[in-house]
């Protein structure tokens, strides 16, 4: 899959049934050692959940359950 064909996807948080938006323009966290891939960086202001620093939000890859042709699943745990 191309990073460009995850623009566009539905996010939605399966722990809490939630959906949380689209995915629009993305990096991504890639280790350097391995070329492995870390994270999705999400640029936005929108999510509360995920914020760090800045205005992005930073979702683990591991969190990321699956990845469909309309959506990408993902099962953040409770903070």
């Amino acid at each position: 899959m191309r990073l460009s064909e995850l623009s566009g996807k539905e996010i939605v948080d399966a722990r809490r049934a939630e959906r949380l938006g689209v995915l629009g323009q993305t990096d991504l966290e890639i280790n350097e050692q391995t070329g492995q891939i870390q994270a999705l960086l999400i640029p936005t202001g929108k999510w509360f959940r995920f914020r760090k620093d800045g205005n992005e939000i930073r979702v683990p890859w591991k969190y990321i359950k699956k990845i469909g042709t309309d959506m990408i699943i993902i099962d953040f745990p409770e903070q």
